[in-house]
């Protein structure tokens, strides 16, 4: 099954006309045509199943059979993780922690960051594609890239973990944390870790350090670790 983004499309339309990329890929690279049957998710929880009904022009257009909302998953996980140096394993963990279960991902700017540009426009591709690749109808929100300091001066509700390397009596196994039915939000730092000054900021801001093991972990890795450590424990019996 090859699923279609029309983020337009709502429960009580009966029609929709696909953009010109999802038109393109449609009729181009998948040769469907007219009376075909599609899916389509507008990325909200919403996946139809419709029939094609004009292939002529730049857009298709798609009449609604049957529209179904898929149910959302029972934890929000939003993760802040910083750029990684090269921008190839930034886009990987966007694909792979999509397949497994993401609500938002936030580049955060840390002290000891590599890497500054973000490239957005590049990012929201990647985790379209992968919602679309898993069968998933929700699209995971990119927020746009901001200091960690400034990020930990706004108003995060949920429960938040930070995670980082120094040694820390305090720090907790994320793995032994119960993850079940919550709104979670993770810190990731760079390559070169948080430093100390972000570290003591995040606990006065109430984010509670977590360790992920003995090893050290990149980046891209670590953050990858913590969408199925969370998943695993709310996927089990």
């Amino acid at each position: 099954m090859n699923l279609f983004y029309a983020p337009s499309f709502t429960a009580e339309d009966k029609s929709v006309a696909l953009s010109q990329e999802e038109s393109k890929h449609a009729t181009k690279v998948l040769r469907k045509k007219n009376g075909d049957h599609i899916h389509l998710t507008n990325g909200k929880g919403l996946i139809a199943e419709g029939k094609i009904q004009n292939t002529l022009g730049k857009t298709v257009q798609v009449s609604i059979i049957n529209i179904k909302e898929q149910k959302p998953k029972s934890y929000t996980l939003d993760l802040y993780v910083a750029p990684t140096k090269m921008n190839d394993r930034y886009e990987w963990f966007l694909e792979k922690a999509t397949e497994i279960g993401l609500s938002s991902v936030t580049p955060i700017l840390c002290d000891q960051s590599e890497r500054k540009v973000i490239k957005a426009e590049r990012y929201e591709k990647v985790l379209l594609s992968a919602m679309k690749q898993s069968l998933q109808a929700y699209l995971p929100v990119l927020h746009p890239a901001i200091s960690l300091k400034k990020c930990l001066d706004q108003d995060i509700t949920g429960e938040k973990l930070f995670a980082h390397c120094e040694a820390d009596k305090m720090k907790t196994a994320l793995n032994s944390l119960d993850l079940k039915n919550k709104k979670l939000s993770i810190f990731i730092g760079p390559e070169g870790d948080f430093s100390l000054s972000e570290i003591k900021k995040a606990i006065e801001k109430g984010c509670k350090p977590v360790s992920f093991g003995n090893t050290r972990l990149r980046t891209e890795t670590a953050a990858l670790y913590a969408c199925a450590s969370v998943a695993a424990q709310n996927e089990s019996e």
